[in-house]
């Protein structure tokens, strides 16, 4: 109920920004121009869109995971605290570039780091868990291919922007979607691997042993990437400090 009284009033004053914009202006871009110089109709807006993000989050969360359990919200939780640190600093950065696009791009990297950590903890709870349905595997399968889906299409936007555009905060965006799609290529070996030990009739010994090496390699082109990143930011920026805890961590 309070996530209905939330949107309704949101929604409320949107009707409400967009009516009186239209109202003095009459026209249509008059209008929007007319709401995109109004700090407290942009305000109003940011409000509007990211309840929309919490609803799509929400929505994606019930078809393609169902209900959280206790422990995969804390760790969402605790990783997303970091996450949106790192995302403030980077916008100390890359404050010349300041804008609604910028601020959509991270809010759509929060919003896919989320679910990549979420298909992670997913996968692991494979191993704990005695008795995995059809619908656990559909799920499963369906959200680590449409999450390969996306990084895929971030990542060629943001490498074509960069390319056509020069270096922007585009280098950030699409450093970040590479390392997402080490996430969910890692997630994918691994839910494999728990998938074949199901089908066995005997525990698989060797398992250990492959999610060993898996996590070796992932983490080993993880450093390259942050070596990279930090390289190339150092020659065009400035030294990335939101950078430095997931880099150290992945060392």
């Amino acid at each position: 109920m309070r996530s209905v009284g939330v949107s309704l009033v949101t929604l409320g004053l949107t009707a409400a920004v967009i009516g009186n914009a239209y109202y003095q202006k009459k026209q249509f871009y008059p209008s929007v121009v007319y709401i995109t110089k109004s700090n407290p109709s942009m305000a109003v807006i940011y409000i509007q869109s990211m309840v929309l993000v919490l609803m799509l989050g929400k929505l994606m969360r019930k078809v393609f995971l169902g209900t959280l359990r206790a422990a995969e919200f804390e760790h969402l939780m605790e990783r997303f605290w970091y996450a949106l640190t790192e995302t403030c600093l980077a916008f100390t950065v890359f404050r010349d570039d300041f804008n609604p696009k910028f601020i959509a791009l991270f809010t759509v990297l929060l919003f896919l780091k989320s679910f990549h950590w979420l298909a992670e903890d997913r996968v692991d709870y494979m191993e704990r868990s005695p008795v995995i349905g059809w619908l656990f595997h559909v799920r499963v399968a369906a959200l680590v291919s449409f999450l390969g889906i996306l990084d895929y299409m971030m990542l060629t936007y943001a490498y074509n922007s960069t390319i056509s555009k020069g270096a922007s905060v585009q280098l950030v965006f699409g450093f970040e979607c590479a390392i997402l799609v080490t996430m969910v290529t890692n997630t994918t070996i691994k839910y494999f691997l728990h998938a074949m030990e199901l089908r066995s009739e005997s525990p698989w010994e060797n398992k250990a042993v492959f999610l060993l090496y898996t996590e070796l390699i992932i983490g080993l082109i993880r450093v390259v990437f942050y070596v990279l990143f930090v390289v190339i930011m150092v020659r065009t920026y400035t030294l990335p400090l939101f950078a430095f805890r997931p880099m150290y961590y992945t060392i």
